[in-house]
């Protein structure tokens, strides 16, 4: 049975938020808070955003741009928040939160 206690990240929130607000496009949050899959694919929207506005492919260039500013933008809100988790299924919690029982 699974406990009913929230777990807390060992992770930093502040590095967490700022690594979010300053290289979220390029998912360097996740790298850092072990969200492997998350990470790779924020980095590679990063690098697909450079690549396809230098071969020309403006629209494109834009619109994979625009997804992945929009995902650190939830991302940052959320880490904000005190609402996202690490890698592991634990809460980056802010200073002085308390989390409900049951993980809420």
């Amino acid at each position: 049975m699974k406990s009913s206690h929230p777990q807390v990240s060992n992770k930093s929130y502040p590095i967490a938020v700022c690594l979010s607000g300053i290289f979220g496009v390029a998912g360097i949050q996740h790298f850092y808070l072990e969200r492997w899959v998350e990470a790779i694919l924020d980095l590679s929207a990063f690098v697909a955003t450079f690549y396809l506005l230098f071969t020309g492919h403006i629209f494109w260039a834009i619109l994979v741009g625009a997804a992945d500013a929009l995902h650190t933008l939830i991302v940052t809100i959320l880490l904000l928040t005190g609402s996202f988790n690490d890698g592991h299924g634990k809460r980056v919690c802010y200073p002085g939160q308390r989390l409900k029982v049951g993980g809420q």
